[in-house]
């Protein structure tokens, strides 16, 4: 707690930077809405989730929920940055795909989605080309974390933005977390708050919507964490967790403080092992992992996250002797109303398919 306070306010003293990166995404939003620079067009319905911050704000589950609910009616793309992956430039996921070669959160979607064509590039206008060469047959392209990129046009844009950081009360890079203007929530059709309490009611719900200001033709929505069966990151047998049990948390995520409380609640003995977000993981941190397993005693286990896990594939072979399991994490919408947003995704696409026919 004193650690987050201390950041906060060391990060205060960088509010003249956050106003010339203002400056900045000023001019360059300008220079969209002014059609200066352009944004380009593709003949498919494409989606596109993002978030006017930096992350931690659940587009992973988001892009996963959405290929579970399109994948049996389309053929789905996916096609994401590729954030710190080792390589550069346009590629497409295959069977020797690594955390490394295409990212930690493509590779997830590729593990998850074997069937559904995953891609990485930067240049999204030039990337959506080769992907549609590669894949003739795609009808439905989900871009992941493009929202601030407005080289491409997209159909129809999904805003996330989380219950404990709103954009409405967030500052700019680097005092704070923003990094596009909060006008640009203007742009979406979605918004999301995400990482909602379970418990959240009517009255928060209400009060948020009046923060946030939608637009009449802007739906918004409230999402919590949903945390799934935890399973053997060898064996993939589920494992049903007891409150003896020891936990050994190993985090490489945003914001990994729902996470933890999460396992606080399952055991009261928790020892968290953090890293930073996408964390390229050593066989130094392999070891550390290993002795604090070695010092933790008897019914202790390892947890960590579907992003984490694929990083640490290259080690699969150094953690087999181990105890070790991963944790899904999904989005759970609240106020009954997950049917709601799936009916404006599928008419999105229902009716392009029309408009496409005309």
């Amino acid at each position: 707690m004193f650690a987050n306070r201390f950041l906060k306010s060391v990060r205060i003293l960088l509010l003249p930077f956050s106003l010339i990166y203002w400056i900045g995404i000023v001019i360059r939003n300008w220079l969209y809405d002014s059609k200066i620079f352009s944004s380009k067009s593709f003949n498919l319905p494409v989606i596109c989730i993002g978030n006017l911050s930096t992350g931690g704000t659940g587009k992973s589950p988001m892009v996963e929920f959405l290929v579970n609910s399109l994948k049996d009616q389309h053929k789905v793309a996916v096609l994401s940055r590729g954030y710190k992956r080792k390589t550069s430039g346009y590629m497409l996921a295959d069977k020797n795909s690594t955390a490394s070669t295409i990212g930690d959160e493509p590779m997830q979607f590729h593990i998850k989605f074997p069937d559904v064509t995953i891609a990485v590039g930067e240049k999204r206008a030039e990337a959506i080309p080769q992907l549609l060469k590669d894949k003739p047959d795609t009808d439905l392209l989900i871009l992941d974390d493009a929202f601030q990129h407005r080289q491409v046009k997209a159909g129809l844009n999904i805003l996330l933005t989380g219950f404990d950081n709103l954009f409405t009360r967030d500052i700019y890079l680097p005092a704070g977390d923003l990094r596009d203007l909060k006008s640009s929530y203007k742009r979406t059709d979605i918004i999301v708050v995400t990482k909602c309490p379970v418990d959240t009611n009517e009255e928060t719900r209400n009060k948020i919507i009046k923060e946030i200001k939608p637009l009449p033709h802007q739906s918004i929505f409230f999402t919590a964490i949903e945390y799934g069966s935890v399973f053997d990151l060898q064996t993939k047998e589920e494992l049903l967790l007891r409150p003896d049990l020891k936990l050994i948390l190993v985090t490489g995520i945003a914001k990994p403080e729902p996470l933890i409380n999460w396992a606080k609640a399952w055991s009261p003995k928790v020892t968290v092992l953090q890293f930073a977000d996408h964390h390229d993981f050593s066989i130094t941190d392999i070891e550390k992992i290993k002795k604090q397993f070695n010092d933790s005693g008897n019914d202790t286990i390892i947890l960590t996250t579907e992003k984490d896990a694929v990083r640490l594939q290259p080690f699969k072979d150094d953690l087999k002797e181990l105890p070790f399991y991963i944790i899904p994490v999904a989005h759970k919408f609240l106020f009954n109303e997950e049917q709601q947003f799936t009916a404006i995704v599928n008419n999105f696409t229902n009716d392009f398919k029309i408009e496409r026919e005309d």
